[in-house]
């Protein structure tokens, strides 16, 4: 029987690590064993991976983090991204006490995975979609359309992970990566969609409903 913890591998590693590290030091100091047990905890509560239920249906796109929606806007998408035209962006900030593994926002074939060296700006301002470190992903859905989401490294998050590769199928909710220590995401969706969420509101990945898609054609 598969059996998985609810924790992200890079967690259970480390804490791990730390839990050995508590033991060896419980036996010089009570005091130390007691820091390193809370240490051990406190790896585990920030790289924990719960379960989540995704919504069905093929015109819905979720939150591919966990957080709150920091800004809704019309833009034009950075130039690296090479994507013609505005669209509406979703920009979704993620603290240290929220769940850090991001999600696939919609069901397709992820067509590219762009990263982005850059600086680490406070994610919270709006300089950081375009000189943080970042790393885009692209999926086109069976419809034909095309969401890009952009994990954002900020002032403690140095590292993005990503479990996907290109050409491979997701599915919406599909585990997709991770940024650890605090960060933010953003999401480019097309013109015709309706956005559900409001500025302000928390969101869970792989089940807040961002976006409903307004046409069958959707770029």
């Amino acid at each position: 029987m598969d059996i998985r913890l609810p924790f992200d591998r890079d967690g259970s590693k480390i804490a791990a690590i730390v839990a050995i590290a508590a033991i060896f030091l419980g036996n010089l100091s009570t005091n130390m064993g007691w820091l390193g047990f809370m240490l051990t905890v406190a790896c585990l509560f920030f790289f924990r991976d719960p379960e989540r239920v995704h919504p069905t249906g093929n015109s819905v796109i979720v939150s591919p983090a966990d957080g709150i929606v920091l800004k809704i806007s019309e833009c034009d998408p950075p130039d690296e991204l090479e994507i013609q035209g505005q669209r509406k962006k979703v920009s979704i900030f993620m603290s240290i006490f929220n769940v850090h593994v991001n999600r696939a926002p919609i069901s397709g074939r992820v067509e590219k995975i762009l990263y982005v060296p850059g600086r680490f700006f406070n994610v919270t301002l709006d300089k950081a979609s375009d000189f943080n470190e970042r790393q885009a992903t692209y999926i086109r859905a069976a419809n034909n359309a095309q969401v890009v989401f952009v994990q954002i490294a900020g002032l403690i998050a140095r590292r993005i992970r990503s479990d996907i590769s290109e050409g491979q199928k997701l599915e919406m909710g599909q585990r997709v990566g991770i940024i650890r220590f605090g960060s933010r995401v953003d999401v480019y969706l097309p013109m015709n969609v309706d956005v559900l969420v409001e500025e302000g509101q928390v969101t869970v990945a792989g089940e807040t409903i961002l976006a409903h898609l307004g046409g069958k054609q959707a770029k």
